[in-house]
């Protein structure tokens, strides 16, 4: 009797591990922007997913460090999200986990790693990413008009300056939320003042951190860079995919191979993810 219990048991423990690997290798992803960037980037991994809007006030807090704000922001998103998504009071109240609760990660050379795993078998994976341009320390946010745009440009210009990005998973079945940071070092190049007016004239500054975009043909403002260059359009795709593998959802595209193709850039991040 007890040899068939076992037997019955496993049979059915092995049904619900293929039930929920069957859910996990197709995931519901849900994009908290509306960014065509970030679209573009998503769009990558291969995976169908679909945008929901994300309304959140991007004020940084009294004595914020970058990379808090970035953090924050990148949660609130996904909350907000979720709940615009989701008219379910319970989806309404989920919980966001703090960063203590959800770092019980242990820090190796490749970064966080966390320990958490989802829930067997979910309704969907919210993706929220917030980037933050910081210059000497102090936080460049999203230009409000030209002349906004023409002081960040020229302050930028000949330097050195980081972009940080936090990218945010939600897990609608209950909430769990997995965070990811990236880092990267950029110097701009010594553009001209004509160069720097036709680009703020064509208005594409005025929608970004730094009022810059990195992959502006036209424009091409910058010299050098150390990291990920997704991570400056507003996505880092590599901290992005270590989190989906935490929660065991692969990518259907090789991503470091189409992520350099798509924007021509060589990437070295990848190999230390």
């Amino acid at each position: 009797m007890i040899t068939h219990l076992a037997a019955l048991y496993n049979c059915v423990t092995y049904a619900t591990i293929a039930l929920t690997m069957s859910k996990m290798s197709k995931p519901h992803l849900l994009l908290a922007s509306q960014s065509p960037r970030r679209r573009e980037l998503l769009a990558l991994l291969g995976i169908p997913f679909e945008v929901t809007a994300s309304n959140v006030t991007e004020v940084p807090r009294a004595d914020e460090s970058p990379v808090a704000l970035a953090i924050r922001l990148s949660q609130a998103k996904a909350r907000a999200a979720c709940s615009e998504a989701s008219p379910q009071p319970s989806l309404r109240r989920l919980r966001i986990a703090s960063a203590a609760e959800q770092f019980p990660m242990d820090k190796d050379a490749s970064g966080f790693k966390s320990t958490h795993k989802p829930s067997q078998g979910f309704d969907a994976i919210i993706i929220a990413c917030d980037t933050v341009v910081a210059l000497d320390g102090e936080m460049l946010g999203k230009p409000r008009n030209a002349a906004e745009a023409t002081a960040m440009l020229r302050r930028l210009r000949g330097r050195r300056h980081t972009v940080h990005s936090a990218v945010t998973m939600l897990e609608t079945t209950t909430g769990h939320t997995l965070t990811d940071v990236a880092e990267t070092q950029v110097v701009m190049r010594a553009y001209t003042d004509a160069e720097m007016a036709a680009y703020v004239a064509s208005g594409d500054p005025l929608d970004k951190a730094g009022a810059y975009a990195i992959q502006h043909s036209g424009f091409r403002p910058v010299a050098e860079l150390r990291g990920c260059y997704a991570n400056v359009m507003g996505l880092p795709l590599c901290h992005l995919i270590r989190c989906l593998r935490v929660w065991e959802v692969e990518p259907l595209q090789d991503v470091p191979t189409v992520c350099q193709a798509h924007t021509c850039h060589h990437c070295s991040v990848h190999a230390r993810m």
